[in-house]
């Protein structure tokens, strides 16, 4: 019997080659932005491993003080996304006269939310004062709050220039300023925590200092690379002064407030477990932060998927072509999806491998390795979230995945966690013996798969509404 290939039906032929093109297109935006991701995450792998060689103490004073530092940046910066889909929308409308207004306004809102980040983060150095720890490690992190909490109105201010270049297609500058500041940063390390060259021997504190310039060179690098390029022109938002307008203000605040929440929530859940297994002993931490270390570099690949989608699908809309909208969602999602598959499968054969590459500790690698074999089951419920959830704010909603994101992580990943993870005496159901660092990651699969179910359902209801409204307008 001979087997031939069959030509496809009209509909799919006219199909993969659309599919094709927005894949590439949205590649096209998301792979900088993706080593411009990784070149982040290097900064903070580069602050604790440089810390550790200057001694045990620079090492735990710089990871405390980096757990508080981080939950405050990834809720500022979802609190600034709100500048991504009103840009988005407005080029995607030709409207380009109105982006610089956005912008002026965003910046302003980033000044404010900025400072009121930086009395915040030093408000919960507070706790490590209620934590058993030695001396100098309480100040080391108590400093290094301290110290990155001055960059914080910088780095708002950039994330608002960020989503304004991205929702322009001009992700490479990001790239490029994120890998300059990873060298910047490297180099700063090695002057203030061992003193080379004449400057002072500053231990983990001058981690901090590093962090915190290179956090103020990434908003004037930005600004000085703005200036000069042309696809910026049009829409240059610094061509005369513009005062802060509250109607405006509130709108993007309105916007951007739920997002920021919806990070915070993911975020906080994730750093929460390292302190409620600390008293398992330090092999469950270590392994905890090994699993968490590596699933967060695979995560920036569907992270760098959704910015982009998130920018398609805005465009999209501000054409006033829902349908285009929909596709882009749909595709974005899938293709994060089916790579997230693909990582979760090596994540899955190769766990002992990767938990062995970050330690020696045969106990620690026996526990992260297993860690890892969970990370690898919530892969495709990881990616599908992000990416969907980016998709969603395309469409300039924002309220109901925050509520989606709370439930998952709060009312289902949380307590489960405890509960098997802690399993406390006073729970009439519970297991035999408390499941440690293991527990708590499958309450982080259920939680995840939660997010990732109730999100899908929502953007599939908010494309459909948006389809069904422009064909109603238009009969």
């Amino acid at each position: 019997m001979t087997v031939t290939n069959l030509p496809l039906p009209p509909l799919q032929q006219a199909l993969v080659p659309r599919v094709k093109t927005e894949i590439a297109a949205l590649w096209q935006l998301a792979w900088p932005i993706l080593i411009g991701q990784l070149a982040n995450v290097g900064m903070a792998v580069a602050d604790v491993a440089m810390a550790g060689h200057a001694s045990a103490q620079d090492l735990a004073g710089v990871a405390l003080g980096s757990s508080v530092w981080m939950i405050v940046v990834v809720t500022l910066m979802g609190i600034m996304m709100s500048v991504n889909p009103t840009v988005a929308h407005y080029v995607g409308a030709g409207q380009f006269d109105r982006v610089p207004h956005v912008v002026r306004q965003a910046l302003w809102k980033a000044l404010g939310v900025g400072v009121v980040a930086m009395v915040l983060a030093n408000l919960s150095g507070l706790v490590f004062d209620h934590m058993e720890l030695e001396p100098v490690v309480r100040d080391i992190a108590v400093r290094f709050v301290q110290i990155t909490s001055l960059g914080l109105p910088a780095f708002a201010c950039y994330r608002v220039l960020y989503g304004y270049s991205a929702s322009l297609d001009q992700t490479k500058p990001i790239m490029a300023i994120s890998i300059l500041a990873l060298v910047l940063n490297c180099g700063l390390n090695w002057l203030l925590i061992f003193g080379n060259l004449g400057f002072p021997k500053l231990g983990g504190v001058g981690c901090a200092w590093a962090t915190m310039l290179c956090l103020w060179f990434n908003l004037g690098a930005l600004l000085w690379w703005m200036r000069r390029a042309p696809a910026y022109r049009s829409t240059w938002p610094f061509d005369r002064f513009e005062g802060p307008n509250r109607e405006k203000m509130q709108s993007l605040l309105k916007l951007g407030l739920p997002i920021g929440v919806t990070y915070f929530a993911e975020s906080s859940a994730f750093s929460l477990i390292a302190l409620l297994v600390a008293r398992f002993g330090s092999t469950q931490v270590a392994a905890h932060q090994i699993a968490l270390n590596f699933s967060s570099l695979v995560f920036m690949l569907p992270l760098s998927l959704g910015i982009a989608l998130l920018t398609r699908v805005g465009q999209a809309l501000g054409a006033g072509d829902p349908q285009a909208a929909r596709f882009r969602s749909n595709v974005g999602v899938a293709t994060s999806v089916g790579l997230a598959a693909v990582s979760a499968l090596l994540m899955a054969v190769f766990n002992e491998q990767i938990a062995s590459a970050y330690t020696t500790d045969t106990a620690v690698a026996g526990v992260a390795a297993s860690l890892l074999f969970l990370a690898a089951l919530f892969q495709v419920s990881d990616a599908a979230q992000v990416s969907t959830s980016c998709a969603i704010r395309g469409y300039k909603v924002s309220r109901s995945p925050m509520v989606i994101h709370l439930t998952a992580f709060w009312v289902f990943s949380l307590p489960l966690g405890c509960v098997l993870g802690l399993a406390p005496e006073w729970l009439p159901w519970r297991p035999a013996q408390p499941m440690q660092a293991e527990g708590f990651w499958i309450a982080l699969v259920v939680g995840l798969t939660v997010a990732a179910i109730g999100l899908l359902v929502l953007l599939r209801s908010v494309a459909r509404r948006h389809v069904l409204a422009t064909a109603t307008e238009t009969a």
